[in-house]
This record gives C-alpha cells, structure tokens and sequence, in this order.
C-alpha cells in the first residue's frame, strides 16, 4: 500500500484482542513514512513525529486540526504542543501497540502539516 492509499483510506473498527502488526508489516509500512518513528514507552510501541512551527498559534492550529480529524476518524493521539513544536503519537490502545489504522492517520496527519 502506498502513500497515498494511506491518507485516502479509512480506518476500520478495531476490537481488543486484534494482533498488532508483525515485524514484517511494521517494516513495509514505515517505509511509507519515512519521517515517523517507532518508539517504544511502557513496552507498547508508538509512531512518533515532531512537527515544527513558526510560533505558537500556528503549533496549537495544527493541534486543533489533528484533533479534529481524531474526532472524525474516531481514533486518538498524543499530542504535546509546545511554542514552535507539536509532538504527535499514534497507537492503538485497545491492542497495546501498532495497528495499520496507526499509519492511515500517520498519513493523515502530515497532510494536515502541508
């Protein structure tokens, strides 16, 4: 999948006790977002990307934005805003780690920075 069929999909409905994505899944689609990391915290791993700003009102616009799409596609980040800076993390928490719905809004997210 690339990415543009990242950004263009939706994500679908995910219940606990799905399988986060292997190794193998991991590594194909992070190729995909190159400016994402894979970071792990308390065991459970994260895509991670830091954006960065002008000033503060344009880090706290963009938060508004990945806020609003989270809302939209009913799956949550982590966000941290800071003055210039805006940390942004996606799992999913209902299986403790990565699930392909994580890169969709990966893909999302930096269509919302452009």
């Amino acid at each position: 999948m690339e990415t543009d069929q990242l950004k263009d999909s939706a994500c679908e409905p995910c219940r606990k006790g799905a399988t986060p994505l292997t190794d193998e899944e991991l590594k194909s689609l992070r190729v995909q977002l190159p400016q994402w990391q894979v970071v792990e915290e308390a065991g459970v791993r994260r895509l991670q990307r830091d954006y960065r700003f002008g000033n503060f009102v344009e880090a706290l616009a963009f938060t508004n934005r990945v806020g609003e799409l989270a809302e939209t596609e009913g799956h949550h980040p982590a966000l941290l805003t800071e003055w210039g800076r805006v940390t942004v993390r996606w799992w999913t928490h209902k299986i403790g780690g990565l699930h392909r719905n994580d890169f969709i809004m990966a893909a999302k997210t930096d269509l919302l920075a452009d």
